[in-house]
């Protein structure tokens, strides 16, 4: 089935590795002009020119999306560069140490709901107006199986997703007469560079270990990454609000 994907511009941020750098890559496969967001500047440049290499049309900026002067250059170099913005992809995220809520301390809560929420809220309100002048547009954005259930991760990271799981609906209802579709993936483990900073004698890594007994096998990053193009693609012009599983039916024990 035809992706529709080529020549579009695709903003893809945490793309300098794991989910992301494999989601940018996809995209240019297909065909798309990708701006490659990411905090670490070696990272996002790589992935451009691993994309320039085969072929493909892509642009790095580097910096953190939880300030608003990086969302807003990620915005008008994308306009600038490519002409507008038809796919976003909120990706980038980080892990919290797995604490229960008595043990979160205001620097995990406020860094986590930081960059894994309000982040992709700057950036989504940012692009959104361009997607509206051009009358469509898809907003695709990494939740996570934490936003599917308590038993994923700490309470900072499990409230941030479920954020996402309920911003990627309040967006599908919003703008769906306006032709934007905004939909969200929620992957369960992958292999990923990410690594979890947890103290496993505390209460949180304890009570949650028995969880992941029947997490699956772990997904490749290529995998989440096909997920998205398709959710960001014309074959999926019908589904919106939709936050899809990627997790080896781990959502479905």
């Amino acid at each position: 089935m035809a992706t529709g994907l080529e020549g579009r511009s695709v903003v893809v941020t945490g793309a300098g590795s794991g989910i992301g750098r494999a989601t940018a890559l996809a995209f240019a496969a297909e065909g798309a002009r990708v701006l490659v967001a990411d905090l670490n500047t070696d990272g996002a440049q790589a992935v451009v020119k691993e994309i320039e290499e085969a072929g493909g049309t892509a642009v790095a900026v580097t910096g953190d999306l939880s300030e608003q002067s990086v969302v807003d250059e990620v915005a008008n170099t994308a306009v600038e560069r490519f002409g507008g913005i038809d796919v976003l992809v909120n990706n980038a995220g980080i892990m919290d140490r797995m604490s229960a809520l008595a043990d979160v301390t205001d620097a995990e809560w406020e860094r986590v709901i930081r960059v894994n929420l309000t982040a992709p809220f700057l950036l989504t309100r940012a692009v959104l107006p361009h997607m509206l002048a051009a009358g469509k547009g898809a907003i695709v954005s990494t939740a996570s199986e934490a936003g599917l259930r308590g038993s994923a991760a700490g309470a900072a990271y499990t409230a941030s997703k479920h954020g996402i799981v309920g911003l990627t609906k309040n967006l599908a209802v919003m703008y769906r007469g306006k032709g934007i579709r905004a939909n969200a993936i929620a992957p369960g483990g992958t292999k990923t560079a990410i690594v979890v900073d947890a103290d496993r004698a505390a209460h949180g890594p304890a009570a949650l270990g028995p969880h992941f007994v029947n997490v699956g096998r772990l997904a490749e990053a290529e995998e989440q990454a096909a997920a998205i193009v398709f959710l960001a693609s014309d074959a999926a012009s019908n589904i919106n609000g939709v936050v899809l599983p990627v997790d080896d039916g781990w959502s479905a024990v």
